[in-house]
């Protein structure tokens, strides 16, 4: 059922009516199959945020070419359109063929920030579904979440009947034809269909699992409580990213997105090892696409969709181990006339050569940003981020010398152990970067950008207790006086009181559900953006529920403490996490694993996958490198096997990674 003649009036009383029209170049509506098993695929916020997403898009074309699978998106309306479709009882709709979101068998949404699961709710809602799993019958979505907020699963396990847990390119095909299978059958019940999805490697049913509480309400332990669900749901590994080379019809939009250029995924994983990121540790081993694919992916994008902005993008894009070549090659490349520039959203400043800098800065230059994450060599221990201040000046001078003018610095504030002398150690740090600038520039400027530490699910900070809202200002506010007669440095921070939100459900269990559905029902949606956020809707919810911020957010947590996520297995062993967690403590940095040998984290015994990248060459300029240059005939895929810091690597030439 098309709602496009209900919809259609609307449009002139929004804003933005070109969020919901669709018709992006790329953009292939499915041709209409019957025995399919249709996906929703949405992402919960607005289309110029959805839009971008690479895993929606991935998905989206790996599904429609199934036999069995159709697959359309969906985006989060904003509140000037969802007040006009509750009043004119339009329901959410697909922006492909405006199909009524009820048409479909699944809806399954990417989630990368916490903030917005109240907007998961409002959408479930929308789509003219019960909002808790338990209320739905057979004829209902199945409602499924994926990406890597859904490694703690159990705040929203209440409203989902699966959870697809690491990559999704495989599992996708799975689903699909376990839910084709069901649909055949005339879907008779909904626990089969459970069931049949609890024995798909990847995929956590929470209805199948119960959480077990304590007299005091601590968490004891989760368990199945039916024979289909295993004890533990291990993640699902790509082992060779070369098989996937998506999307291949990037969509172009219409109106103005976020992120507005090609984008080709270079690699997945990191081995750097820093303690505070959950996405370096979940996504475990680096794999790396072939050089070759890169540059073709990159020379048919641009052809197809016309840009001349390309973004390689990765966790740390300059570690991958063909990076210059490659970007030399996408910048010279004669068809597109010099004119196109290179995007690395990840620098690492260790990893930052002259030979980078000069390559990506032929186009058109704008600003770049490195993140040394912290102010200070002693907090840069703590947190595993091993880069030198000598690094971060030899980077920042290679860019400067190569006709940069702007420079943006990421740092993180409340992380563990974190001292004044640490905090003020940011400012310190930017006054250098400026000096360095005046020896090439007359006017440099630097922005530091300060986020406040929210500890996270399978990293060693798991255990930590979270700075309060008001000690996260007070170190801001430290900061901004220390840097007030500094004209050259802008002084930007994330609201604390975000960061303490988005702690409530970063590391909680089920009972958070009713906080969340309480959140929404009054009227908290949109919490990621900053007109929007409400913080004393969360505490106003926690109170009304008997929780508290003490418990959830400012609390540290025991070694034999039961956590939330006990059941997932993200590839990491649980005694790695908190050997990493008493390094932290004791100031110990841990060299990248991809270049020294083994730490049994699990990721890779675990999943029987090496490092797999595409040349056999280390980071250029890495404090974490060997500094050896090794050549393997041609680009052949390689893994590169552990050995001791100063000795010769030793290298394993395959035809197809492994």
């Amino acid at each position: 059922m098309t709602v496009w003649n209900r919809l259609e009036p609307l449009l002139g009383k929004v804003q933005k009516p070109a969020r919901y029209i669709g018709c992006e170049d790329g953009a292939q509506v499915p041709e209409p199959r019957p025995a399919a098993a249709e996906w929703l695929l949405g992402y919960p916020d607005t289309y110029e945020i959805g839009l971008p997403n690479q895993g929606l898009q991935i998905l989206r074309e790996i599904i429609n070419e199934h036999p069995r699978g159709l697959a359309e998106r969906t985006y989060a309306p904003w509140t000037d359109l969802e007040e006009l479709m509750r009043a004119n009882d339009v329901p959410l709709f697909s922006v492909d063929t405006h199909r009524a979101a009820g048409d479909f068998d699944l809806m399954a949404f990417n989630l990368s920030a916490e903030l917005t699961y109240t907007n998961l709710v409002n959408l479930i809602d929308l789509a003219g579904c019960p909002v808790r799993s338990a209320d739905r019958a057979p004829a209902d979505l199945l409602i499924g979440v994926g990406g890597h907020c859904t490694y703690n699963p159990e705040p929203i396990a209440d409203f989902v009947d699966f959870v697809v847990l690491g990559d999704g390119e495989e599992v996708v095909g799975e689903i699909t034809d376990v839910v084709a299978d069901w649909k055949a059958e005339g879907k008779p019940d909904r626990i089969g269909i459970l069931r049949a999805l609890a024995g798909i490697h990847g995929v956590y049913v929470p209805s199948l699992y119960d959480a077990v509480h304590d007299e005091s309400g601590r968490l004891v332990e989760t368990v199945p409580n039916d024979p289909a669900a295993p004890d533990v749901v291990e993640k699902r590994t790509l082992a060779d990213l070369a098989d996937w080379p998506y999307p291949k019809q990037q969509l172009v939009p219409l109106t103005e997105v976020v992120h507005d250029r090609l984008n080709v995924e270079v690699f997945r994983g990191c081995t750097r090892g820093c303690r505070f990121c959950q996405a370096g540790m979940i996504t475990r081993p680096v794999r790396e696409r072939p050089a070759d694919q890169v540059r073709t992916m990159i020379s048919e994008g641009l052809k197809r969709t016309g840009y001349d902005e390309v973004a390689l993008t990765s966790l740390s894009t300059a570690d991958f181990s063909g990076i210059e070549q490659v970007v030399h090659d996408t910048v010279n490349d004669p068809e597109c006339g010099g004119q196109v520039s290179v995007s690395l959203p990840s620098l690492r400043v260790d990893a930052f050569t002259v030979g980078i800098a000069g390559q990506i800065g032929k186009a058109r230059r704008t600003g770049l940003t490195f993140a040394p994450e912290a102010g200070t060599w002693r907090m840069r221990q703590v947190i595993n981020k091993l880069i030198r201040e000598e690094d971060l000046y030899e980077a920042v001078g290679s860019a400067y010398s190569q006709g940069w003018r702007r420079m943006k610095l990421y740092f993180l504030t409340g992380l563990p152990t974190e001292t004044d002398e640490d905090t003020l150690g940011i400012a310190r740090l930017a006054r250098n970067v400026v000096k360095i600038g005046r020896e090439h520039h007359k006017n440099p400027s630097v922005t530091i950008s300060v986020g406040g530490f929210v500890p996270k699910a399978f990293t060693p900070f798991q255990w930590f207790g979270q700075n309060t809202q008001d000690e996260l200002r007070r170190k801001i506010n430290l900061l901004r006086d220390d840097l007030r007669k500094e004209h050259a440095v802008k002084l930007k921070w994330h609201d604390p009181k975000a960061s303490v939100a988005e702690g409530i459900v970063s590391r909680g269990d089920r009972r958070l559900g009713a906080v969340i559905e309480d959140v929404w029902r009054n009227g908290g949606t949109f919490q990621e953006w900053s007109e929007k956020f409400d913080l004393q809707l969360w505490l106003d919810a926690l109170e009304r529920n008997g929780l508290t911020m003490e418990e959830y957010v400012y609390r540290h947590r025991e070694e034999d403490e039961a956590l939330p996520w006990d059941h997932i297995f993200a590839g990491l062993h649980r005694d790695f996490l908190w050997m990493e967690w008493r390094d932290a403590l004791n100031e110990l940095g841990l060299e990248d694993c991809r270049w020294t040998p083994c730490y049994d984290c699990g990721a890779c015994t675990g999943y029987g996958i090496e490092h797999v990248v595409a040349s056999a060459v280390p980071p250029a300029g890495g404090s974490q490198g060997t500094g050896q240059d090794l050549t393997v005939g041609g680009e052949v895929p390689v893994t590169l096997l552990a050995t001791k810091p100063g000795t010769p690597l030793a290298v394993t030439a395959v035809g197809e990674p492994t």
